[in-house]
């Protein structure tokens, strides 16, 4: 065991002393002719800040993304196009591109980010519905919207519909999902 703890101890040393003599060593500088100056030269070092804002996602984007999904499998639990989506998975997923969190859970999709009224939706709000049960009162499927206000609200989704099942493009006007229509929510 000593001798084992002796290799591991060594180890690092020559990772801790290779890490440090990388950052330490003194570099070249390069020149405007193409050849370069020994390290001892005064150098201006420069500091670049990254900003912790978050920058702002296109609704675009994310609503192109997500229809580049149509025609991708639905699983039940399902969250990648390789083995299919669940509604809530197909939510995640495509905001997880854009690294907007939200959660693989139609439950908790009607808490995030703030309630629009169904009028304002726009192209990249997530649109809640209640389950297809007829006397259901909670979340029970979601999709994005991809029309712009003013026009009927369509939005994509991954439906386990037994007829066209998978990710396609629906409309709320019209069909079952007008009786099911919870909330809009919107999260960019």
């Amino acid at each position: 065991m000593r001798y084992i703890w002796l290799v591991f101890l060594t180890l690092a040393g020559v990772l801790l002393g290779r890490l440090a003599w990388v950052h330490l060593r003194p570099a070249a500088v390069p020149v405007a002719t193409g050849t370069s100056v020994p390290a001892a030269t005064p150098v201006q070092r420069v500091a670049y800040v990254v900003s912790s804002k978050r920058v702002p996602v296109r609704a675009d984007s994310i609503v192109a993304f997500a229809m580049r999904q149509l025609g991708t499998n639905y699983c039940y639990a399902g969250s990648t196009p390789a083995t299919g989506f669940d509604c809530s998975g197909f939510v995640n997923y495509v905001f997880a591109r854009y690294k907007v969190p939200v959660p693989h859970s139609t439950a908790l999709l009607i808490n995030i980010g703030r309630s629009v009224p169904r009028q304002e939706a726009r192209r990249g709000d997530i649109v809640v519905f209640t389950g297809t049960a007829s006397n259901s009162t909670s979340p029970g499927h979601a999709g994005i919207v991809i029309s712009d206000p003013g026009q009927p609200l369509r939005f994509v989704h991954s439906s386990s519909a037994r007829r066209e099942s998978g990710v396609k493009v629906s409309q709320v006007e019209g069909t079952d999902y007008e009786r099911r229509f919870m909330q809009v929510r919107r999260v960019l």
